[in-house]
C-alpha cells in the first residue's frame, strides 16, 4: 500500500486548487492571535481578512484570542476584543488615557474581560460575532449569525442574537467521556486509524480505542 500522507498543518491551502479555505494559523501576523492546527477558515473573497474581523485587539490590553485544533471557522466571523470596552462608571465613557499627550495623564477606563478562548473541533456558522472574553468549550456549535455575550459549554449548539442554548449534541455522560477521550491531542496516526469511527460517531469503537 502507497503511504500518502497526512495533511500537513503548515501548509496555507489544504485543498488542490482551493484558496478560499487556509489552515488559519499560517496566515496569522498578530503574535496575540494563536490557532491550533488543523483549524480552517473559509472566505471566498480573501482568507486574510480574517485578521481584520479581529477587533479592537489592542496591545496595550494585553488580551489574546486563542482557538484550538481542528476547529472548522466560516466567512465573517468576528471577534470583539477588550479594546472595545468602556469603563460605565466615570461620567464620560471617553478613553482619554490611549489618546496620550496632556490626557495621559487619566486613570484608563478601558477594562478586560480576559482572553477569549474557543476550544477543539469548534464549528462556528457564517457571520457569527463573539463579544469580548467569550470562553467556548470543546466540541461546540456556532449558529450562523449569532452574537456570542455568554460562554458556551462543551457539546452545545448555540444560535440567536444573543446567542442561547439550542441543544446539547450528546448526552452529558457521552459528553464526559469525549473530554476525557480529547481525540485532537491523539497522534495523528490514531486519529487515522479511527476517522470512521469520529466521523460515524461510533461510541463503542472509540471507547474500545482507549
Amino acid at each position: 500500500m502507497v503511504d500518502i500522507g497526512h495533511p500537513d498543518p503548515n501548509s496555507l491551502y489544504p485543498i488542490p486548487g482551493v484558496t478560499r479555505t487556509c489552515f488559519l494559523k499560517n496566515i496569522i501576523t498578530n503574535p496575540r492571535i494563536i490557532v491550533g492546527d488543523y483549524t480552517y477558515y473559509d472566505d471566498p473573497d480573501d482568507v486574510r481578512n480574517f485578521e481584520k474581523n479581529v477587533l479592537y485587539s489592542f496591545e496595550f490590553m494585553g488580551d489574546k484570542l486563542i482557538i484550538g485544533k481542528f476547529c472548522q471557522i466560516a466567512t465573517g466571523v468576528r471577534f470583539i476584543m477588550n479594546g472595545a470596552n468602556h469603563a460605565l462608571t466615570g461620567v464620560s465613557a471617553y478613553p482619554f488615557k490611549v489618546m496620550g499627550k496632556s490626557w495621559g495623564q487619566a486613570p484608563l477606563n478601558v477594562q478586560s474581560k480576559g482572553d477569549t478562548v474557543i476550544g477543539n473541533d469548534v464549528w462556528i456558522g457564517n457571520s457569527a460575532t463573539f463579544m469580548q472574553g467569550i470562553k467556548v468549550g470543546h466540541g461546540a456549535i456556532i449558529g450562523s449569525n449569532a452574537l456570542v455575550t455568554k460562554d458556551v459549554e462543551p457539546y452545545a449548539i448555540v444560535g440567536g442574537n444573543p446567542a442561547k442554548l439550542i441543544r446539547k449534541r450528546f448526552d452529558d455522560q457521552t459528553i464526559e467521556f469525549l473530554l476525557q477521550l480529547a481525540w485532537w491531542d491523539w497522534p495523528m496516526d490514531k486519529i487515522v486509524k479511527n476517522l470512521d469511527a469520529l466521523v460515524n460517531g461510533n461510541l463503542a469503537a472509540l471507547k474500545a480505542t482507549n
